[in-house]
């Protein structure tokens, strides 16, 4: 088994963000169960944790309010996952159930030096 990093993206601090208040609500037992079946399944090497919506973005001559409070597209989750390859860990964060609400998925494969 190889280790994907998982994260997902979606706007937290715009006046309008996608998905709205009210699809996370929708989409929070949904999501719920899609990382308690990756648990189960023994695939989930990091537990999920919840953000902070503010943040710090560091770079070497600033330190600027985030994250990347420029663009409408923040981290709302990040998690570590175990899968045999990158077909399986991207058939795995398919089936994040905030995606249809306009949240975008990401998946890296860990690269052990």
């Amino acid at each position: 088994m190889q280790e994907f990093l998982i994260v997902i993206h979606r706007d937290l601090t715009s006046k309008k963000p996608v998905p709205t208040p009210e699809q996370m609500k929708e989409a929070f037992k949904p999501y719920q169960d899609w990382i308690a079946g990756i648990a189960s399944s023994n695939r989930l090497v990091v537990a999920p944790k919840r953000w902070d919506l503010r943040g710090k973005v560091i770079t070497a001559t600033n330190i600027e309010e985030g994250p990347y409070a420029e663009k409408k597209s923040s981290v709302g989750g990040l998690f570590l996952i175990k899968a045999k390859d990158y077909e399986e860990a991207v058939a795995i964060a398919k089936e994040c159930p905030i995606i249809k609400y306009g949240a975008v998925v990401e998946v890296r494969q860990a690269i052990v030096a």
